[in-house]
């Protein structure tokens, strides 16, 4: 994790050498002197006790929650409501087989048949079983990506064309939609923030964190939810993609599906899944550069753009999120550059779904950068 870690035993090299000798010198009455034999032992042992307690320090913050990494991390999720850390899920979408012709019997297309695209980059399977009716030419089924995660998302329509597994009366294939809900397993930031509203699911989804829980448990894409009740007895959740973008008709029902059972929702509650509001913005800057900078032009104008594009991501990744130019210049700042004229976004206040309506998102229109070229101090 990106966090600091706690010092929980001193570290400090000199301290520990000072303090190493002055009890060496109390127990033998010899003053240590430099270079000596002795305070070349002292520096050696002092070592040793430096990286020792530097372990200690580490198994200490993998006792805690917040500081804990990888599998020591899953080792403490059995504290938490969320026992286990959601795994990489795979990509799907829908295939059609097309047979040579119309034949009197059925045609099995067995479970487990792969396709990939022309470049077989990746290798997809059918779910189950299929069969092409008698009297039909073709049958659709759906398959999902052998590699997990979103390595699968994003084949577009007719790009997943080739047979791996032939059988018989094949002709061709082709995927009739684009493949999504591939998901990454979720990293150590992500699994934590969930056990740490997992909490809230000893609860079932009454109290708000709960809804929220359990609407990220859908998927590790989803980055971020806000639940609303603007009325007694109504409840709104709003989803938003970890890319920034709304959730698909196809997400917000799995969130519904989910917040919706039985053990989950009070009986008391309507629950339903909405999209929050878009608030457009567009990023258009000037830059300016000291005439004696070390940084070459082409570096600076590198860095500005990565620093859009982190300012971008950060601005579009949680609802409700001000749409804020002061956090861009601080930002562009770090890079190197006199300064910055920012024209556009302006600071636009967006609303979080505190009140009864709904929340607000930022979303990306135009980026332009502009290099006004060099500058005396």
């Amino acid at each position: 994790m990106s966090r600091t870690q706690y010092q929980f035993i001193p570290t400090d090299p000199d301290s520990i050498v000072e303090w190493m000798t002055a009890k060496y010198e109390e127990l033998t009455g010899v003053t240590v002197q430099p270079g000596s034999p002795e305070r070349l032992f002292i520096q050696w042992a002092a070592a040793v006790v430096i990286q020792e307690r530097a372990l200690a320090n580490y198994a200490a913050n993998q006792n805690l929650p917040s500081r804990a990494e990888g599998k020591n991390l899953d080792a403490l999720a059995e504290l938490f409501y969320t026992k286990e850390r959601p795994g990489a899920k795979a990509a799907t979408c829908t295939m059609r087989f097309t047979i040579s012709g119309k034949l009197d019997f059925a045609v099995l297309i067995p479970g487990g048949t792969r396709v990939t695209d022309a470049s077989n980059t990746l290798v997809w399977e059918t779910m189950e079983d299929t069969y092409v009716k008698a009297g039909d030419t073709y049958a659709d089924v759906k398959i999902r990506c052998q590699t997990k995660g979103t390595a699968g998302n994003g084949f577009v329509a007719g790009q997943i064309n080739t047979i791996v597994d032939l059988f018989a009366y094949f002709q061709s294939c082709a995927n009739l939609n684009e493949s999504d809900g591939g998901g990454d397993e979720a990293s150590d930031e992500e699994f934590y923030e969930l056990l740490r509203l997992s909490m809230d699911g000893y609860s079932c989804a009454g109290a708000r964190g709960g809804y929220i829980y359990f609407a990220k448990q859908v998927d590790t894409k989803i980055a971020d939810v806000i639940a609303a009740s603007p009325t007694p007895g109504v409840v709104k959740l709003y989803v938003l993609m970890d890319d920034g973008t709304i959730a698909t008709e196809e997400m917000k029902e799995k969130v519904l599906t989910a917040c919706s059972a039985d053990d989950v929702r009070p009986l008391t509650d309507f629950v339903s899944v909405e999209d929050p509001e878009q608030v457009p913005y567009n990023v258009r800057l000037t830059y300016y550069i000291q005439d004696d900078a070390e940084i070459s032009a082409e570096e600076l104008a590198l860095a500005v753009a990565e620093k859009v594009g982190e300012f971008t991501d950060w601005q579009g990744a949680k609802l409700g999120r001000d749409i804020n130019p002061s956090r861009l210049i601080s930002m562009l700042m770090e890079t190197g550059i006199k300064r910055v004229e920012v024209a556009e976004p302006a600071f636009t206040s967006l609303r979080d779904g505190s009140g009864t309506q709904a929340p607000q998102v930022a979303k990306l229109g135009t980026v332009t950068i502009t290099a006004g070229g060099y500058e005396d101090e």
